[in-house]
């Protein structure tokens, strides 16, 4: 006996393909508003001549971690610079910082709601399994029919692909508060959104801020992998050099996205611990 084949595949098409019809007002709507702002950012930083741009990056990393970390943005930026890579560094770093920007703007709602709701963290918990598991290539997949070839598409995969550390890091944060200390807040008539904000968010902020750093991981490595639908960046010099075979152009652009990578982690970590 044949088992029939259950359409699923169909069914995420002709799904796909009505919500496109149906809402490509509002997808283009926030097309050209995304398309703005990063325009708007990207211009505002090719604005800054290069070594005024290193200058306030190595004095911004001198003010949070000392200045072992500026000497290294230094020399690690210079090199960037020195091989021709420094606007597709910047139109890296724009998505990076627009794609974490709007993850964490949506993951610590939802994350706070998760945390202190039980039904709520039951249902979003394997939602959040479901979204890290899953190939990072299939998010490029609905990505094109909503918005098309180029940044806004890599905005939007990256967004859902670098999102969910966020949340769980938020809801764990809160969920791990002592709760000697909830207590003591209700012992002194403290409403809810007090003991929100100035008990369970303030101790939790670590925590929070390791999710933060997780998801500017995760939307860099994301951002690289969206230059097969046109974003640019240093992903894109990578894909240029893996179409033409050229080695030595490839590990150029990936030594640019380490550097990169490692002076944005340590920022995010050396900015944890000050709020520690």
């Amino acid at each position: 006996m044949e088992i029939p084949r259950i359409p699923l595949g169909n069914w995420i098409e002709s799904g796909l393909t009505w919500l496109t019809s149906e809402y490509s007002g509002v997808t283009r709507g926030i097309s050209r508003f995304t398309q703005t702002g990063i325009n708007a950012l990207n211009d505002s930083l090719m604005w800054l001549p290069e070594w005024a741009l290193l200058a306030l990056i190595a004095l911004l990393c001198w003010k949070l971690a000392g200045s072992r970390l500026a000497i290294g943005a230094v020399a690690g930026l210079a090199l960037i610079w020195n091989l021709g890579l420094w606007n597709p560094m910047i139109e890296t770093l724009t998505l990076v910082v627009f794609a974490t920007m709007v993850a964490v703007i949506i993951a610590l709602p939802v994350g706070i709601a998760a945390a202190l709701s039980n039904r709520l963290y039951r249902v979003i918990m394997p939602v959040l399994d479901f979204m890290q598991t899953m190939p990072a290539f299939v998010y490029l997949i609905p990505a094109i029919p909503f918005f098309g070839i180029g940044s806004v598409s890599a905005i939007f995969a990256t967004v859902i692909f670098s999102m969910p550390p966020a949340i769980r890091f938020t809801t764990l944060g809160i969920r791990q508060v002592p709760v000697e200390l909830i207590e003591a807040a209700d012992a002194y008539g403290a409403t809810r959104s007090q003991k929100l904000f100035k008990v369970q968010l303030p101790l939790s902020l670590p925590t929070v801020m390791a999710g933060i750093n997780q998801t500017i991981m995760l939307a860099l490595s994301m951002v690289v992998i969206a230059a097969m639908i046109g974003a640019d960046g240093l992903g894109s010099e990578v894909w240029r050099a893996i179409q033409r075979l050229r080695p030595g152009d490839g590990f150029e652009a990936g030594i640019a996205v380490v550097i990169l990578a490692m002076l944005l982690d340590r920022l995010t970590q050396s900015l944890r611990r000050t709020r520690q």
